[in-house]
Order: structure tokens, then sequence, then C-alpha cells
């Protein structure tokens, strides 16, 4: 196994995930969260969705503000606003990609 910081990666070789209209960064590490939005955003387009929501969670705010920064650097970013009540409020973001 590999080590990272003194400790034992359990999973050293990277792992794919289905690509959907929705992702949820709760299961990623907080400074791997860029890279992980900057790649689903590529594969989201590439899959065809117009819309996304990404689910960042609440807390104070650190994951929302990476999401946001993220998004705005995108030429390809129509908009993006919270979530409705319905599908995560103020811990989710829904992004419209332009045509």
């Amino acid at each position: 196994m590999e080590e990272v910081a003194g400790f034992e990666n359990p999973f050293p070789e990277p792992v794919e995930i289905e690509i959907t209209d929705s992702i949820d960064l709760h299961s990623f590490q907080p400074r791997d969260v860029k890279a992980v939005v900057e790649a689903y955003l590529d594969e989201a387009r590439k899959k065809g969705f117009r819309l996304v929501r990404i689910i960042h969670g609440k807390g104070i705010g650190v994951q929302r503000e990476i999401v946001r920064k993220v998004l705005a650097e995108k030429d390809y970013v129509k908009t993006f606003k919270n979530a409705d009540e319905f599908s995560g409020s103020w811990g989710a973001t829904l992004v419209e990609f332009k045509d």
C-alpha cells in the first residue's frame, strides 16, 4: 500500500465515479474539491447535461465558496444559484451550462 503523510492510503488508485446530473462532495477530501468539481463539470458537459447540481453541504461555506469560484471561472457556465428548498437549499448549487 502507498503511504501518504505517514498513513497507508487504502485507495492508491484513482476511483472512477459514474457521471450523473448531480454530485455530492461530502465523500471527497476538502483539498480535492476544486479538482473534483473541475473534472465533474467537464465530464457532465461531455455527457450532454444542461443542468447539474453540486451538493457541497451547508457548514460554514468553505466548500460552497470553492465550488462557486470554479464556476465563476468557467466560460461555459451560463448561471449558478442556490438549489430550491427540496434540492438542498443553500447546501447545493444548481449550474446551467451555455448552449
